[in-house]
């Protein structure tokens, strides 16, 4: 039940909320005085304390004016209100800055996935993969050993965090760096920013792979860079005759959303680029920790000597892209710039998330869970391409599968026009489909295919065929 000190503060708010609506409708204007309290408590059936209260709040937040054995009066500061055309007014608009500006006039990205009953998107993960209880323990002992004193920390992440990607990075990927070359970012897309702002003035040419990432895209364009983009074959980003830059971006170990290996002269070629231009090299290896029928590949940053590269890393392929964990390597040179710039976005990650990171990779149970997603990854991605195969045959050209967590299929006999008509129909049948279109530079091509980027890592293996199953009828109904 409500007592009664409840019901006298609803009711002051009410009386509070009253004397602004009228204050805000012209019934009491700057400077004049207020009916008494004694004469609003008997007007509304109130307590005069309760009143009284309610004036003393008004006059705290600069409503009313008061003294003692006076009536209130309107604060004279107060501004008339404008008059309104049918109940409505129009907000002036707000003046954004030119980052603004290039960021409104970016092609629109939906962030709230559509409930489709099967989904092939990629960059999600089962849920049923997540390692639970090793992470609520985790978790648990971080929160536990909270200090006595709560502070904000080193804006580069955790120091026994960055010495366990050290080791991590050194044991999976053969990657040499010290523990102060990382800086531990809110996810790969803070990254990206990070090095946008850092590295790029309006104006600056960017080379970035053809297709690619549409996020590194944006994030390029919203600094005020003019991309140069190059062309993605089976050997990675073309990087014969590149153009001055400031700045490259690419995923050599598996190109996204090609799923192409960038060969090992286009490294030495790119790496040779950036050296000559005193250029910058992003590396995203977003899923390096995914190989099927292939051995590891080196990253770029293992060959540079001229302190080129900036490697990305993050745990959203391998955790949860909830978690919002990734981690840049640095050179030398850039250490301190980039601490600075993260302390001023966002002062650092989260410590907790950061803590209970730091004891799965020292115990040993990060890299026991990446051996079993991977195994868990490479029998759903075997379902996939078995049912592409008995469902689809030849009308489909398969590419990028020997890593990651998702793949390319090219539909044989479906140009490229009718790939929105195909995603379409899809979604009316609640089945997520993703075009490749939107990821070129140049969206639309009467020479290219339709093509699909599936990814599976979210679907277990009779959604896998079922969705398939459904594609194939898609495909018979459009004629493909």
């Amino acid at each position: 039940m409500t007592g009664p000190v409840e019901r006298d503060v609803g009711a002051q708010r009410r009386v509070v909320a009253a004397i602004k609506r009228e204050i805000a409708g012209g019934v009491h204007a700057p400077g004049s005085r207020l009916p008494s309290t004694r004469a609003f408590a008997a007007e509304w059936g109130l307590s005069r304390t309760t009143v009284t209260a309610a004036f003393e709040q008004l006059a705290a937040e600069g409503y009313l004016e008061t003294r003692p054995g006076a009536r209130a009066r309107v604060a004279a500061g107060l501004a008339q209100p404008e008059p309104r055309s049918g109940g409505l007014t129009t907000a002036r608009p707000t003046e954004l800055s030119a980052y603004g500006r290039r960021l409104a006039s970016a092609s629109p990205i939906p962030w709230t996935p559509q409930p489709f009953v099967l989904d092939f998107r990629y960059g999600e993960l089962a849920g049923g993969d997540f390692p639970t209880l090793a992470w609520r323990r985790a978790l648990a002992n971080a929160a536990m050993r909270r200090p006595a004193r709560l502070r904000y920390g080193d804006p580069r992440g955790l120091p026994e965090l960055r010495a366990a990607l050290q080791g991590y990075l050194w044991r999976s990927r053969g990657l040499h760096c010290e523990a102060d070359d990382i800086v531990v970012v809110n996810g790969s897309q803070q990254g990206l920013d990070l090095c946008a702002r850092l590295l790029i003035d309006p104006g600056d040419r960017v080379v970035i792979e053809d297709p690619a990432y549409h996020l590194a895209r944006q994030a390029f364009l919203a600094a005020g860079a003019e991309l140069a983009p190059q062309l993605v074959d089976r050997g990675g980003m073309q990087t014969g005759g590149l153009p001055p830059a400031r700045l490259a971006f690419v995923t050599p170990s598996h190109q996204m959303p090609l799923g192409s290996i960038l060969s090992a002269s286009r490294r030495q070629e790119l790496l040779a680029w950036a050296a000559r231009n005193g250029a910058s090299i992003i590396e995203d290896d977003y899923d390096a920790e995914y190989r099927h029928d292939a051995g590891p590949v080196p990253p770029l940053r293992a060959l540079d000597r001229a302190g080129s590269v900036i490697y990305l890393g993050t745990v959203s392929k391998t955790l949860s892209p909830t978690l919002r964990l990734g981690y840049l390597v640095l050179p030398p040179g850039l250490r301190e710039v980039f601490a600075r710039a993260k302390r001023v976005t966002d002062r650092h990650a989260p410590e907790l998330e950061q803590a209970a990171l730091t004891e799965l990779i020292a115990n040993g149970a990060y890299e026991r869970h990446v051996r079993r997603v991977r195994r868990r990854n490479g029998e759903r991605r075997a379902a996939l391409l078995k049912a592409l195969r008995e469902r689809l045959g030849n009308r489909v050209s398969i590419a990028g599968t020997d890593a990651g967590l998702h793949i390319l299929a090219w539909i044989n006999g479906l140009p490229q026009s009718r790939e929105a008509e195909l995603t379409g129909r899809a979604a009316a049948a609640s089945l997520g489909l993703y075009g490749v279109s939107g990821l070129y530079d140049r969206p639309d091509d009467p020479n290219r295919r339709a093509g699909l980027v599936i990814g599976y890592s979210a679907l277990d293996e009779a959604q896998i065929a079922t969705g398939i199953a459904r594609l194939d009828t898609l495909l018979r109904q459009l004629g493909a």
